[in-house]
């Protein structure tokens, strides 16, 4: 599972939209969407404020981990 696979699953998990991700991180929706199609990664800064917003470690969202509590 890629970057933009497990972030689209943490969201549906959560019942959120991808404009409610995006307003968290300051973005448009469309540079959001992005992230979860695989056209654009976000910067450092915002994949540690993913990984906080979803609780999960940054290693969980780059598939370093299986556990999400890694």
């Amino acid at each position: 599972m890629n970057l933009g696979d497990r972030l689209k699953e943490l969201r549906s998990i959560r019942g959120l939209h991808q404009k409610d991700v995006a307003q968290m991180l300051r973005i448009e929706r469309s540079t959001y969407g992005k992230y979860e199609t695989g056209d654009s990664s976000p910067d450092y800064d915002k994949l540690v404020r993913l990984a906080d917003y979803f609780n999960v470690s940054v290693d969980y969202l780059l598939g370093r981990s299986v556990d999400s509590s890694s």
